[in-house]
C-alpha cells in the first residue's frame, strides 16, 4: 500500500513539473541572447505571468511548431533591453536577422490556430522550401534578392544539394534568401515556367531580385558551392546586369 501511494505522489510531481514547464523560462539577458543564437527560428513570448492573454495559446501552439523552439521570457526589467513595449510575442530568425513581432494588445484574437499561422508564415530558414505558407515570409523580408535551388524531390541529389546550399547562405545572410522549390510540385510549375524551366530540366539554380524583378539562371553544369557562391558575388558586384535574363522568352512578368 505504501508503495503504491508513493508512486501515486510521483506521478503527481512529475505531471506538476510537466505542466509547469511547458516552456523553457529565460531569466536574464545572457539567456535570451543565447535562446535566439541557438537555432535558425525561434520564439520567444514575452509575457508577464501565465494568466497573460495569448500565454495558454502560445504553449498550445509550440506543441503543434515542433521544429521551432518557444521560450518565455516574465522578467520585466529584461523587455527594455529587447525594446519589447509591452506583453509581445517575437520570431527571431537568422536567415535575414529578422524580428517579426506580434504585440498582444493589439491583436483582435489570439487563438492557436493564429499563433500557429504566424509562427509557419514567418519560419524563414537558411534555406528555405518555397510553398504558399513560406512566400508570405519570403516575400515580406526586407532581403529582396533570393537564390533559388530548382530540383525535384525524391531525386537522388536532392538532400544533397539543399543541404549544401543551405551551408552556404549564412555566408550571405541579409544579402540573399535561399529558397528551394520542389520542380515534383505542380503547383510550383508556373515558378519554373517563370524561369523558362520543367521539371525534366532540373535541378538548376536561379536568382532572383525582387527590387528589380530580374532573374538569371546559373549556366547548366555541376551545382558546386564554388559556382553558387561566384554566381551571388557576379550579382552582388553588378555584373549580371547585362547577362541575358532567364525565361525571357515567356514573355510577361509572373510572381514566384
Amino acid at each position: 500500500m505504501r508503495i503504491c501511494v508513493l508512486v501515486s505522489l510521483l506521478a503527481c510531481c512529475v505531471c506538476a513539473s510537466e505542466d509547469d514547464s511547458a516552456l523553457p523560462r529565460l531569466t536574464d539577458l545572457t539567456a535570451v541572447e543565447a535562446y535566439i543564437d541557438s537555432a535558425e527560428v525561434v520564439v520567444i513570448g514575452f509575457l508577464e505571468s501565465e494568466q497573460s492573454r495569448g500565454y495558454k495559446e502560445l504553449v498550445a501552439a509550440a506543441k503543434r511548431v515542433a521544429p521551432v523552439p518557444v521560450a518565455i521570457c516574465s522578467v520585466k526589467e529584461l523587455w527594455a533591453d529587447l525594446s519589447v513595449p509591452s506583453d509581445t510575442i517575437a520570431l527571431f530568425r537568422k536567415a535575414d536577422n529578422h524580428q517579426e513581432t506580434l504585440v498582444v494588445s493589439e491583436a483582435k484574437k489570439l487563438e492557436t490556430d493564429g499563433l500557429v499561422n504566424f509562427i509557419s508564415v514567418n519560419e524563414v530558414r537558411y534555406i528555405t522550401e518555397y510553398n504558399q505558407v513560406t512566400a508570405v515570409g519570403l516575400f515580406s523580408s526586407e532581403v529582396k534578392t533570393h537564390l533559388l535551388l530548382f530540383a525535384n524531390r525524391g531525386s537522388k541529389d536532392y538532400d544533397e544539394l539543399k543541404e549544401r546550399l543551405g551551408a552556404l547562405a549564412p555566408e550571405f545572410t541579409g544579402k540573399f534568401l535561399f529558397v528551394m522549390v520542389n520542380g515534383a510540385v505542380k503547383s510550383n510549375a508556373r515558378s519554373l515556367g517563370y524561369f523558362g524551366l520543367k521539371s525534366g530540366h532540373l535541378p538548376r539554380v536561379g536568382l532572383y531580385d525582387g527590387g528589380s524583378d530580374m532573374k538569371w539562371l546559373l549556366p547548366e553544369g555541376q551545382i558546386t558551392t564554388e559556382r553558387v557562391r561566384d554566381f551571388c558575388q557576379s550579382f552582388l558586384r553588378g555584373d549580371l546586369k547585362e547577362v541575358k535574363q532567364a525565361g525571357a522568352e515567356v514573355g510577361a512578368k509572373t510572381e514566384l
